[in-house]
């Protein structure tokens, strides 16, 4: 099973010169997480290994739609190839996590909660890139498809947030715990809402909003991985 892990790292790399081939890259993880996920019998959702190879599928599951309708597609795939590819590295090079899931995780509120996450992670990530190819060869097209990718990914972070606040409370009883998680959470939430609302400003489009999506992204990498690694909290990843 893992030679579909390596399978998609190579396609992904040979994609930065035949751009077609990210799409048997991404068919290589999307059958390595069905396989785990039956082996499993459950979302392969936990852990740095799970987590990180579930972020790097959906950067490329959302990033192809995106390819469509670009005019330029080969500038915006080969970042979104050496990113994900990085990202299965890293994941296989962490521990699976193998063991039976505790009670308070076996709910379709945690599934729901952690996917929705990691989808808005991903279209988060591709607003960075976006934000970087803007600011290099000043396309309009690409800032404005990253107003789409954050638009589309904060509504699947407010959603996750909403789910998981459901989690919580079947869980802990309480909609909110004061863990440094929930409270990253909440300053990157803020954030993409102040992005959204300065967006729509003339004076913010452009430059502005290309580095605050690229900041952006930052924050979320450091909610993701900053906090799990460096903070006690009830979340992990």
């Amino acid at each position: 099973m893992i030679i579909l892990a390596f399978l998609s790292i190579v396609f992904y790399l040979l994609s930065l010169y035949r751009g077609f081939l990210i799409y048997p890259g991404f068919l290589m993880q999307a059958a390595y997480m069905l396989m785990r996920g039956i082996q499993l019998e459950r979302l392969p959702l936990v852990g740095p290994h799970d987590t990180l190879f579930f972020l790097s599928s959906s950067l490329v599951a959302f990033a192809i739609p995106f390819t469509f309708s670009m005019k330029n597609k080969k500038q915006f795939i080969n970042p979104v190839s050496v990113i994900a590819s990085a990202l299965v590295v890293f994941s296989l090079l962490a521990k699976a996590h193998n063991r039976p899931l505790p009670p308070v995780l076996k709910t379709y509120w945690f599934e729901l909660h952690v996917s929705l996450s990691f989808f808005s992670y991903a279209l988060f990530g591709i607003a960075a890139i976006l934000g970087f190819l803007f600011l290099r060869y000043k396309e309009q097209e690409t800032e404005a498809y990253q107003y789409k990718a954050v638009l589309i990914g904060y509504c699947m972070f407010s959603l996750s947030m909403i789910f998981g606040g459901i989690w919580a409370y079947l869980a802990w009883g309480t909609y909110w715990l004061w863990t440094p998680k929930e409270l990253w959470t909440t300053i990157l939430w803020i954030f993409y809402s102040l992005y959204l609302h300065a967006r729509l400003k003339k004076e913010w489009a452009g430059k502005p909003s290309a580095i605050l999506g690229i900041i952006g992204f930052v924050i979320t990498l450091f909610t993701y991985l900053g906090v799990s690694l460096l903070m006690k909290s009830s979340h992990t990843f």
